[in-house]
């Protein structure tokens, strides 16, 4: 080895290092979540979320400094998918999702962004997602309460998940809130760990999981399986996290004072993002997507150098082959990840509203009206049409329904 590379770059490399290792521990607790929550493996999502950041940069040139993890876009369709046809599966319908980044990108390439705008605007995409985070409110409120996500079977006598799940919520909502420097960032993780001290006194942490699962484990990688069902009921619901990529690239850009719309092209970072969430399905995954907390991180620190990204996705892929680490992580208790859930939806909810308000559309002309009433009830209300042995419905049906309805419908360009 040349010598001058043992002195300061050596440091420099290290200080990357471990700089990386922080920007995990900012997305790990979103990142675990997703599969806790769908009944996924969570060390599959740690390799599936280092490889895709990887594969991400490979495509973008290096040049962008965002980490891609678990999106909770696609909690309920998971969540769905699994129950009905399993995990392989849904896996074949999240793979799909990943194609619709690709060819939005390619679309990009070839007309520029300004025609996803026009196809997709936020009179659109803002009530789909507000669709996802409102369907979602049972399970969260079951689990709070002790329940299986359905509501079928009591897991926990309900005045002590009532008091774990909202001492679960308010470290959440404290941290956010009060919490300085990094801590604000990680008031997910915060939260699940003061909910799982507090569920020791109680005996509901069974470690026995964890005594049997080997240190050095492979995660359990699962193939997809080809289901028409599964790829028309969760493909359309891309459209939604496709736009916020939008949004996500704005911020790190102005983060960094660089244009990345332009460099290396968003038609780039959009292509990155399928492909790392196709990849991700293919071995049993959930969909990947740019991480805001991590982009909040890097904010904060002040290091725009996208080689700390590179050492945040090896820690993970390193994380994901610990067989004890999933093991642990399975045994956070259903009254935890209940409280966490129900600001968790509520906020994907908010997001979806905001983006509306932001847009400045009224909806009380009729054709605004017209697109976001039917979006919400077809969604929330799971509406069904089936085509033979083919189906669509709640969420994809609702998307589908948007855009129909966006280009279909007289009047667009008017503002009242």
């Amino acid at each position: 080895m040349n010598s001058s590379l043992s002195g300061t770059e050596y440091d420099f490399r290290l200080k990357d290092g471990l700089i990386g290792a922080q920007m995990l521990f900012v997305a790990f607790g979103a990142l675990v979540l997703v599969p806790l929550l769908t009944g996924l493996d969570p060390n599959v999502a740690l390799f599936t979320a280092g490889v895709g950041t990887l594969i991400f940069q490979g495509i973008t040139k290096r040049r962008v400094p965002i980490f891609l993890a678990s999106s909770f876009a696609f909690i309920a369709p998971i969540m769905y998918g699994v129950q009905t046809w399993g995990i392989p599966s849904t896996m074949c319908g999240l793979m799909a999702a990943g194609f619709v980044y690709i060819l939005l990108s390619l679309l990009i390439k070839w007309k520029g962004s300004d025609i996803i705008l026009r196809v997709l605007p936020p009179i659109v995409t803002g009530p789909v997602i507000m669709v996802i985070g409102l369907i979602l409110a049972p399970v969260a409120v079951n689990m709070a309460l002790g329940k299986t996500g359905d509501g079928s079977a009591v897991l926990v006598p309900q005045n002590t998940a009532v008091f774990i799940s909202m001492a679960s919520l308010a470290v959440t909502v404290l941290v956010s809130l009060l919490g300085r420097g990094m801590l604000r960032l990680i008031p997910i993780l915060c939260g699940i760990i003061a909910g799982y001290l507090l569920s020791l006194p109680f005996g509901l942490v069974d470690y026995s999981p964890v005594a049997k699962a080997a240190w050095v484990a492979v995660p359990n990688f699962t193939t997809p399986q080809w289901n028409w069902r599964a790829i028309l009921f969760i493909m359309p619901v891309a459209i939604a996290p496709a736009i916020e990529h939008f949004g996500d690239i704005i911020a790190i850009g102005s983060i960094t004072g660089k244009n990345y719309l332009d460099d290396p092209g968003i038609h780039r970072t959009m292509m990155g993002d399928g492909i790392a969430t196709s990849f991700a399905s293919c071995l049993g995954g959930p969909p990947n997507t740019t991480y805001s907390e991590v982009t909040g991180a890097v904010a904060l620190i002040k290091t725009f150098n996208p080689a700390i990204m590179t050492w945040a996705a090896i820690f993970a892929v390193a994380l994901a082959f610990i067989g004890k680490m999933g093991a642990l992580l399975q045994t956070i208790p259903a009254p935890v990840m209940g409280g966490i859930m129900l600001l968790l939806f509520g906020a994907i909810t908010v997001v979806g509203l905001n983006s509306l308000v932001k847009a400045g559309e009224d909806l009380m002309v009729p054709r605004n009206m017209t697109v976001v009433a039917l979006i919400l009830i077809f969604g929330i209300g799971d509406m069904t049409l089936s085509m033979g042995e083919l189906s669509i419905q709640g969420i994809g049906l609702a998307g589908l329904l948007g855009v129909f309805l966006n280009l279909a419908l007289p009047g667009k360009n008017k503002k009242s």
